[in-house]
């Protein structure tokens, strides 16, 4: 059994899991409680490491203190291959557990596209305006597909 890459190439499921494996041993070390976040790139690759395997819809934050180190990055929603249901008071809630002043929010489309769809937008709205009702800041919202794709760099945050 075999898995494709993006370009075209194949490669033997057992090798591309270990190289998975290895990846995210490298990305859960980046993001240790108290390591700090120091720039949107490392975000991204940490993001699109946890993100890019999954056939279905998952949303994931990043929880952080005032000095952006992280506290914790937890997997909230799971949904299907084309959604997942995000409800604020949740993530509120796990803001509030944490004790985050800040956050990073992430969530795959299985599909490979990148852009966000206007539920993305519209999700991505309330959840800021809920959070910053308890003054916590929203940082990113990163969208993992092919690519990945920031709502900061976008000017949509």
């Amino acid at each position: 059994m075999h898995r494709r890459l993006v370009d075209g190439d194949r490669i033997p499921v057992a090798e591309f899991v270990v190289a998975i494996f290895a990846a995210m041993q490298i990305c859960n070390r980046q993001f240790s409680k108290g390591e700090p976040l120091t720039s949107p790139d490392k975000g991204k690759d940490c993001m699109k490491l946890k993100l890019a395997a999954f056939e279905h819809e998952v949303f994931l934050c990043l929880f952080l203190d005032n000095q952006h180190r992280v506290i914790a990055c937890d997997e909230l929603f799971r949904g299907t291959i084309d959604g997942a249901s995000i409800y604020p008071r949740e993530v509120v809630k796990a803001t509030l557990q944490y004790n985050a002043a800040a956050l990073i929010m992430a969530h795959n489309h299985p599909s490979g596209i990148s852009e966000p769809s206007q539920a993305d937008k519209v999700i991505t709205d309330k959840l800021k305006a809920a959070l910053a009702l308890i003054d916590v800041r929203v940082l990113d919202h990163f969208i993992v597909g092919e690519t990945v794709y920031s709502f900061a760099e976008h000017g949509l945050l």
